[in-house]
């Protein structure tokens, strides 16, 4: 099971959908028609089957709009789900449960849709030694909690931001004028703390790279599954080799069988579909 984030990291990202939510003056429609005073016990379900991500968070969002709430969770962040499974049970004010609930659901909807699309992705690498892993391409401002989100699911992270690690792309290669300047200049200007990565679209540009030296990782972008087996040979294990671009789940086990390393999907956070969740009074 994956480590949960400190709540303190996390607490300024609910705080901001909570606000977000509640507006300038409040939920108007609560305040208007339950009496105050009443309680309630509440239960956040699954309407579908998948992996659950995002219950530390939905946790959070009721704390921080009452935290005398009762908050329960009967689903740990990772748990394999079947549709009608009890998530969460909330017991407390209803008021500050109605208010909380649909920042709550969006989060572990959002979050578990990611979970379980990569769970899925996961699944089709068995018997490999390929992983899955994410990339940059997350909803702005949720990148940890989708990344988290990832590793619910099975899968892998790759760099966080621009500063986590260097990633030379065909655009850095262009302007630096070719594949050995660009590794030279990492040489000589990189960090010894920070791991380097650049991606090639041909074989002869592996073959360079390999020639050079200076990279930890190669990124093999948009090849055929042919390429990726001529690839991986050239390779002989001297260097972290990660498939990229154009993977999608029925593509996976051939691209993994072929002995890369890593598959790295942007669908993972920027495609996944909102697992169905809900809460029932």
């Amino acid at each position: 099971m994956t480590t949960a984030l400190p709540d303190l990291i996390l607490e300024p990202l609910v705080r901001a959908a909570l606000m977000e939510d509640l507006g300038t003056y409040g939920d108007v429609t609560t305040r208007s028609v339950i009496p105050e005073g009443t309680t309630y016990a509440a239960q956040l379900r699954a309407r579908a089957e998948g992996v659950v991500s995002g219950m530390q968070i939905a946790r959070l969002a009721f704390h921080l709009v009452d935290p005398s709430l009762d908050v329960r969770t009967l689903k740990e962040d990772g748990s394999t789900i079947a549709k009608g499974d009890t998530l969460m049970e909330i017991e407390g004010s209803a008021a500050a449960i109605l208010s909380a609930e649909r920042v709550a659901l969006n989060f572990a909807g959002r979050l578990s849709g990611i979970a379980t699309l990569t769970a899925a992705c996961v699944a089709e690498t068995e018997g490999t030694e390929a992983r899955i892993t994410c990339t940059r391409k997350t909803t702005p401002g949720l990148r940890m909690v989708e990344k988290q989100a990832v590793l619910h699911g099975g899968g892998f992270n790759h760099r966080f931001s621009l500063s986590d690690a260097i990633l030379i792309k065909d655009n850095h290669i262009a302007a630096a004028g070719g594949i050995r300047p660009v590794l030279q200049a990492v040489k000589s200007n990189a960090s010894h703390m920070i791991r380097v990565e650049i991606e090639v679209d041909t074989l002869a540009q592996l073959e360079e790279v390999l020639d050079e030296g200076g990279a930890d990782v190669v990124l093999l972008d948009n090849m055929d599954t042919k390429t990726l087996l001529q690839a991986v040979e050239i390779a002989n294990g001297r260097i972290v080799l990660e498939a990229s671009g154009n993977m999608t789940l029925p593509r996976l086990a051939e691209v993994a069988a072929t002995g890369v390393h890593y598959i790295s999907m942007g669908a993972l956070t920027h495609s996944a579909t909102t697992l169905d969740l809900g809460l029932d009074f």
